[in-house]
């Protein structure tokens, strides 16, 4: 196990950023400067490695104040929830290592957070952006509804979200490893379950890259071989165990829960519609720094 660490203040920071990582050397140095360079606050960086063959290790060096651990993990989950156990700071996320926080961002948040003192779950919205880092289209979301988490899916992006250490990880919430897609939708479906409070903040806080390897429906859902549609497969099954957990099982009936859960999903796309219409129409987008457009 390789584990260096460097930082070695015995206060909690504002924040703790977790990248867990494997093979994602070509876009995580972008990840990492996206921390470095935030400015008014005070950040422990986590990169949570899973012994990758790549660059990973020589790019990380190039920032010294990283901890890096690198060691065989099981997956996505065990990562991430590694750094959850190490975290010190007073919010919490898990920044992915193809992924990057906009300038302004964490300064931001935390004066969000100064405004809202009874958040334990803030999150906001994010750039989809090619491979190259050029921005595709813009995701704003809506303030937080627990049956549109439930049935519609999970809306919120855990690469724009940040969680409160004390009410959250503190109390014993990580991820659940049994999940391999929709780990997040199950993660915030429990804490909300639990009584915790979700605030919405209307900015762009972060950068999601799209690209050939993302484990999500943007690149598996309309695969035509049978690899793909297995791992489509998957995704959906995890998504229909979140609406029968949290939601509701009417007829105890599988098949003919998911044609009413199915309907259901139809009836929030449509309220999601309506409510992001009428929510941009009185509340402007935050802008961060002018830098942002750039990116």
């Amino acid at each position: 196990m390789i584990d260096f660490r460097f930082v070695v203040e015995t206060s909690s920071p504002d924040f703790t950023i977790i990248t867990a990582s494997r093979n994602y050397g070509r876009f995580i140095g972008e990840c990492l400067e996206s921390v470095a360079s935030q400015e008014g606050v005070t950040v422990e960086h986590l990169v949570i490695d899973a012994r990758s063959g790549d660059e990973t290790s020589e790019v990380v060096g190039r920032f010294p104040r990283v901890h890096f651990v690198s060691e065989e993990d099981e997956g996505m989950c065990d990562g991430i929830n590694k750094g959850f156990r190490r975290a010190r700071g007073k919010w919490v996320m898990w920044l992915n290592a193809d992924d990057r926080l906009k300038p302004g961002a964490l300064k931001a948040v935390k004066e969000f957070a100064g405004k809202n003192p009874a958040a334990d779950v803030i999150y906001g919205g994010w750039d989809f952006v090619s491979e190259r880092g050029e921005r595709v289209r813009r995701m704003t979301v809506m303030p937080f509804h627990k049956a549109s988490l439930i049935y519609l899916g999970c809306y919120i992006g855990s690469t724009a979200t940040f969680l409160r250490r004390k009410s959250t990880i503190h109390e014993g919430f990580l991820l659940n490893p049994s999940f391999k897609y929709v780990m997040d939708g199950e993660f915030y479906c429990r804490l909300s379950a639990a009584g915790k409070k979700f605030a919405y903040f209307h900015a762009i806080l972060a950068d999601f890259r799209i690209h050939g390897e993302n484990t999500s429906l943007i690149n598996h859902g309309k695969a035509k071989d049978i690899e793909g549609l297995l791992r489509a497969e998957y995704q959906f099954s995890e998504s229909r165990a979140i609406k029968r957990f949290y939601g509701s099982s009417l007829t105890g009936k599988l098949m003919l829960d998911s044609v009413i859960h199915s309907l259901l999903f139809y009836l929030f796309l449509i309220r999601k519609g309506i409510v992001k219409r009428v929510y941009r129409l009185h509340h402007p987008l935050q802008e961060l720094i002018p830098s942002q457009s750039k990116r």
